[in-house]
This record gives structure tokens, C-alpha cells and sequence, in this order.
């Protein structure tokens, strides 16, 4: 008779770790930065159809890396939590907390199941406060652990290399196309140190804007919007904004 083959727990949760880990940085980066009116999100992505950003709710974004159907089953999953709490109780009771700590839930009991394997993603939960100190950002890795996070994060792929170079750049009260600037110059740095060209057409992005009127905060920018704004000095003249202000008009709504 055989001798089944012992491993230690440790070392279990350490292989499942690695496992998903390489999964994850096998993912092109995104990261989401405070500005002054709120959050951006950034993050390479030639597809038009398959988001890494999406509105989980009135002033709640979502960003991911990694598998596209383990995050997107995620994503879904965090909309129907927020609807249902909203419904059954107020809107004000869903927050970025809250849809954290679920995702933490879900997370951490699959990668401590033997009867699956880790999801091979990771997450930020970002919520837009009325002022910039009631920003939340929260990052959630593979294990299910929260992060609580503040100026700027990036996940996936090359992730360190360009979390350092956020912290050393990033500054509270950055306009938008200060810190969109910012953060293409992070994601455009490689491995070996070297930068390369991201087009504009290349790129995902969308905020959490609190200066708008509506109760959905959330939005995407593309086409000349973008442009301008990665052309922009950082200040906005008076036709750039009504030029802005008309694109918005257009999408309002498009929270999807």
C-alpha cells in the first residue's frame, strides 16, 4: 500500500498563493488616484467591450485585474448586494465598507477551500466622499485581506514598480489631467525601466466625479474628452470645460 503524500498547510496556502499571484500579474495594470474632485481610474485595455472599471453604485466604482469571469462573477454579485441594500434599507447604507467586506468574504473562502482553486484576481472597492477626506479606496487581493488605501494604488502585472512610482509623484488636490497624466506615465513604464508609448485609443478610463449633480457619480471618458485632457496643460479653459460639459450631456446616464 502507498503512503499518501503529506503536505503541511502552510505550504498548501503557500502554493495557492503563488498560484494565483501568477495569474494575476499575467494581467495588464490599472490604477485608480485621488484627485481633487475625486477618483480616477486608469488602466490599459485595447478591448471595448470587456471593462476593468464598472459602477457598482451611486458613488461606488469597481476595478480588477486578472481573469476576466472570476472578477466580472464578482462584479455582478457586488451590484445585487448593493441594489438589495439599498432597496431594503437606504441608498446611504451601501457603501464602499461594506461591499469590501463581502468581497473579502467570498474571496478569502475560496482561497482557504482545498475544493477549488484561488479566484486569480484582484480588486479595488472606491467610494467618492463629499469632500476628498471622505474618499475611500480599498484593494483586496487574492486571500481576501482588505487594504485600506489612500492617494494611489495599482494592481496587476507590474504592480510595485508602479505603486512606487505613484508614491513618489502623487499629490493630494491634483486635477484630473494632472493625475490622468500621472498615471499613463506610471503605466507606461516597464519592467527593465524603459517607457513606452500607450495611444490614447489603448486606454480605459473613468471617474468618480463628486462635482456632478446626479446621484450617480460614476463615468466614462474617452474620444476627445480624453484626448484633451492628456493634452491639457492642467488648466481648463472656459470652451475645453463647455466642450466637456456637452460630452457628459451626451452620456449621461452611461454608468454602464
Amino acid at each position: 500500500m502507498s503512503t499518501p503524500f503529506y503536505v503541511s498547510p502552510q505550504q498548501a496556502m503557500a502554493d495557492r498563493a503563488e498560484y494565483a499571484r501568477k495569474g494575476i500579474a499575467r494581467g495588464r495594470s490599472l490604477v485608480v488616484l485621488q484627485y481633487a474632485d475625486g477618483i480616477v481610474f486608469v488602466g490599459e485595455n485595447p478591448s471595448r467591450a470587456l471593462h476593468k472599471f464598472s459602477e457598482i453604485y451611486d458613488r461606488i466604482g469597481f476595478a480588477a485585474a486578472g481573469k476576466y469571469n472570476e472578477y466580472e462573477n464578482l462584479r455582478i454579485g457586488g451590484v445585487r448586494y448593493a441594489d438589495l441594500r439599498g432597496y431594503t434599507y437606504d441608498r446611504g447604507d451601501v457603501t464602499a465598507r461594506g461591499l469590501a467586506n463581502v468581497y473579502a468574504q467570498t474571496l478569502g473562502t475560496i482561497f482557504s477551500s482545498a475544493a477549488e482553486k484561488p479566484y486569480e484576481v484582484e480588486l479595488v472597492v472606491a467610494e467618492v466622499g463629499e469632500t476628498p477626506e471622505g474618499d475611500q479606496i480599498y484593494r483586496l487581493p487574492h486571500d481576501g485581506s482588505i487594504v485600506d488605501e489612500h492617494g494611489s494604488v495599482a494592481v496587476g502585472g507590474n504592480a510595485e514598480q508602479i505603486s512606487s512610482y505613484l508614491d513618489q509623484r502623487h499629490q493630494d488636490g491634483m486635477t484630473l489631467a494632472e493625475a490622468l497624466k500621472l498615471a499613463v506615465q506610471a503605466l507606461s513604464r516597464d519592467t527593465n525601466g524603459s517607457e513606452r508609448e500607450i495611444p490614447a485609443e489603448r486606454l480605459e478610463v473613468a471617474v468618480l466625479d463628486r462635482t456632478r449633480p446626479q446621484k450617480r457619480k460614476f463615468k466614462r471618458i474617452s474620444g476627445r474628452q480624453l484626448g484633451r485632457l492628456l493634452e491639457a496643460d492642467g488648466a481648463t479653459t472656459a470652451s475645453e470645460a463647455e466642450a466637456d460639459a456637452e460630452a457628459e450631456a451626451e452620456a449621461s446616464g452611461d454608468g454602464e
